[in-house]
């Protein structure tokens, strides 16, 4: 019996172990996601206001070999 409660314990940590490293994972993809959303919503800031210089999609622009 002793040995059964002995392997719960070991199954125990380490299920503990692995919860704090997908919490730690989590917490780095949400940080990640927070600054891709704010790089996203700065670019769709740049494109709101018209530049006469820029071309306004890649259609427009050259290619590099003409």
């Amino acid at each position: 019996m002793d040995e059964r409660i002995t392997e719960l314990e070991i199954r125990l940590a380490l299920q503990d172990d692995l919860l704090d490293e997908l919490n730690q994972i989590i917490s780095r993809q949400q940080l990640q996601i927070d600054q891709l959303a704010a790089a996203l919503q700065a670019l769709q800031q740049n494109q709101a206001v018209p530049d006469q210089q820029a071309p306004r999609s890649l259609f427009d622009e050259i290619p590099p070999h003409y």
